[in-house]
């Protein structure tokens, strides 16, 4: 796990015990996070001491009233790792030139805007904003934000400075806020008080965001999560917000763990991301198999088109896995919910390895579903259907539109006709596979009644996805 918003130099004797309880509770990184010029100097001391340690360099907007074109020179030497500018700092503040080294910098702030207490008057916490995504912009640093009640500006200063990588921290915000600030390309980070009785709305919004966008962090030393609020908050308890997250969003803890430490890793480009495609990934109680990349559709709401990843899993296949490399990868089948042929491809592409694994899985107690886009008999021009009888438990076949015209702008199949043969598949796959479902992923140009009155006909249930919710 990464705790992407903590303030460690606001730990004094205890700091070492606060890290390296982090550090046991599986922290593989923190972000500290500098709020005035003495604090970043302290963080940057802190970050060097630790090689898991990383910072953040800014001015918070309750001091935005000291910022000075000194400080601002500061920041931006830091940033840029000019060592020559960073020596200049003012002698109250200065470290040996040996403390000042830049590498462990990854982001600028926290920044922006708070109008809850207004300690420094706003037309001076905007400029001291501006001042910060206009260095965050020259220096390619993700920005971290802080907004409290102050949505419209926030949202204004944002759009104006074109600025796309970065976080709201600790967000307490609303939905059109979450929608608006991820449609720019920031994150979402979520901090302790989703674990408050009373936080339904962001517990809300901590279920809705897309994977891709979530963070987590603990703003430490304050803000502890149920049930230690209102003591003292540390790196550590970032787990109970994980734990939270997993439960509002249908998942267990290690998923948001993986897909929340790959978020931090890419934004603040931090660590080392997965280099080789899965074949085997655990979602939930299920397991699912990757065996091919290939696919005879280029459907337009494919994740694949604009992600490697799926729930924190590399999906990028080099090679194609062998029989063997499957049953070594799955082990033991039958303590999953379910194994399932799904992955970044066509599975039925690659029939006689999935007849053969397949039964091996149900032979060692395991519950086999395959997702297929419904073209498998026109791949291999017959009816491949009673070959999986016996050996597949369920089959959720991509319907995907209500007619022919909608189907082939949605999907852009390889087959002429593949929409009929869907059709076909459909009806001929519930005479062999006991749970046959259809599914659609809600998006413009679907009907989603219509394809509910088709799936009727056809004799098998409906699901509908929605639009970039994926695993």
């Amino acid at each position: 796990m990464i705790d992407t918003h903590c303030h460690l130099d606001m730990y004094d004797e205890d700091r070492e015990a606060v890290i390296q309880r982090a550090r046991d509770a599986g922290a593989e990184a923190l972000i500290t996070i500098g709020s005035d010029p003495q604090s970043n100097i302290n963080n940057l001391s802190i970050a060097e001491e630790h090689d898991f340690v990383y910072l953040s360099i800014g001015i918070h907007p309750h001091d935005a009233k000291d910022f000075t074109e000194d400080i601002c020179n500061h920041l931006k030497a830091w940033a840029i790792g000019n060592r020559q500018e960073a020596r200049g700092i003012d002698a109250e503040l200065r470290t040996p030139e040996s403390e000042l080294r830049t590498n462990k910098v990854v982001a600028i702030g926290e920044t922006g805007l708070d109008y809850h207490y207004d300690h420094s008057p706003r037309d001076i916490q905007q400029e001291v904003f501006r001042r910060h995504l206009s260095l965050a912009k020259e220096t390619g640093l993700p920005v971290i934000v802080h907004s409290r009640e102050a949505k419209d500006d926030t949202l204004r200063i944002l759009a104006e400075s074109g600025v796309n990588k970065g976080v709201l921290h600790c967000f307490s915000g609303d939905i059109d806020m979450a929608e608006k600030v991820m449609g720019m390309g920031f994150h979402i980070s979520i901090a302790g008080p989703v674990t408050f009785k009373k936080a339904k709305g962001l517990q809300e919004i901590a279920a809705l965001i897309p994977d891709n966008y979530l963070l987590v962090e603990t703003d430490a030393p304050f803000l502890a999560p149920e049930p230690l609020r209102g003591k003292k908050n540390e790196p550590a308890l970032v787990a109970h917000t994980i734990k939270k997250i997993a439960e509002l969003r249908g998942v267990r803890p290690e998923d948001i763990d993986r897909i929340t430490t790959l978020n931090a890793k890419r934004l603040f480009n931090i660590g080392r991301l997965p280099s080789k495609g899965e074949i085997a990934y655990r979602i939930r109680d299920s397991l699912y198999l990757n065996i091919t990349n290939r696919c005879t559709s280029r459907c337009s709401f494919c994740v694949k088109f604009h992600s490697d990843y799926v729930k924190g899993h590399n999906m990028r296949l080099t090679d194609e896995p062998s029989e063997d490399e499957l049953i070594n990868a799955i082990g033991d089948p039958s303590v999953y919910k379910e194994v399932v042929f799904c992955g970044y491809g066509e599975p039925l592409l690659r029939l006689e390895l999935v007849k053969k694994v397949a039964g091996w899985i149900k032979e060692h107690g395991g519950h086999v579903r395959i997702n297929t886009n419904g073209h498998g008999n026109l791949i291999h021009k017959r009816n491949i259907l009673p070959e999986l009888e016996g050996i597949v438990d369920i089959l959720s076949i991509s319907l995907d539109a209500q007619d022919e015209e909608t189907y082939n702008s949605i999907c852009l199949p390889a087959f002429k006709g593949a929409y009929q043969g869907v059709i076909a598949f459909l009806r001929e796959a519930k005479k062999h596979v006991p749970d046959v479902t259809a599914t659609v992923v809600s998006m413009e140009g679907v009907d989603v009644g219509k394809c509910r009155e088709i799936a009727e006909d056809l004799g098998v249930r409906l699901r509908v996805r929605d639009l970039d919710v994926v695993g």
